[in-house]
């Protein structure tokens, strides 16, 4: 099975490995630093010895990346692996805005239900189940996230249970919440959150999450 360094150091941005298994145009590798697609946040994008990945995918516990056609390697390989830094820190900030928000309105909003959630690199969005204009939530939600990334609270992540994978995020004294995302080391690292509002259908709100400058 794949050593999953992405949670090990979610700031690594390159690392040597080796190709251990290839079907046509899909490797897997010894150790990765590269997310698959999982959890509503995008996969990473960034090469594998200079081959571009066109995809990620997970398989069980094991995660398959797909190459383009001919890339001429071979199980047993070395390969140096590196993703686009820029691109997963974004996602990392992002990422955990929606976890804040989504906790902050959980807590919050008697009877709010989550019904979806996607990372993007360019915005967050989290879709519930509400019957109310969930716009009219914004400054209490706004507020209370914005404070807690100023304050620059140290941000846990670790296994629940290594056998199955399963994995976890804690804020001391804020929350503790299953996830295996990349998470960033402190709250702080979030900058300004900013909240927009999508009615997508009938008793469905969207919020839409953006990320400002870090403080």
């Amino acid at each position: 099975m794949t050593r999953k360094l992405f949670w090990e150091d979610p700031y690594l941005t390159e690392i040597d490995t080796h190709i251990t298994a290839m079907n046509d145009n899909e490797v897997t590798v010894a150790e990765t630093i590269f997310y698959a697609f999982a959890g509503g946040q995008e996969r990473d994008h960034g090469t594998i010895s200079g081959h571009e990945v066109l995809d990620a995918h997970k398989d069980g516990t094991e995660i398959v990346y797909s190459l383009i056609d001919g890339f001429g390697l071979k199980v047993g390989d070395a390969v140096k692996m590196t993703i686009d830094w820029e691109r997963r820190y974004q996602l990392m900030r992002l990422h955990f805005a929606a976890e804040i928000v989504l906790e902050f309105a959980t807590q919050n909003l008697t009877g709010i239900t989550k019904i979806g959630a996607h990372i993007a690199q360019d915005k967050a969005r989290i879709d519930f189940k509400w019957k109310e204009n969930i716009a009219d939530a914004f400054p209490l939600l706004t507020e209370k996230a914005n404070a807690l990334i100023d304050a620059n609270h140290r941000i846990v992540s670790a296994f629940e249970d290594v056998e199955n994978e399963r994995r976890y995020w804690e804020i001391d004294g804020f929350a503790r919440v299953a996830c295996g995302g990349t998470h960033l080391k402190t709250t702080g690292e979030i900058g300004t959150v900013t909240l927009h509002r999508k009615n997508i259908g009938k008793n469905k709100e969207r919020i839409e999450i953006y990320v400002g400058e870090q403080g």
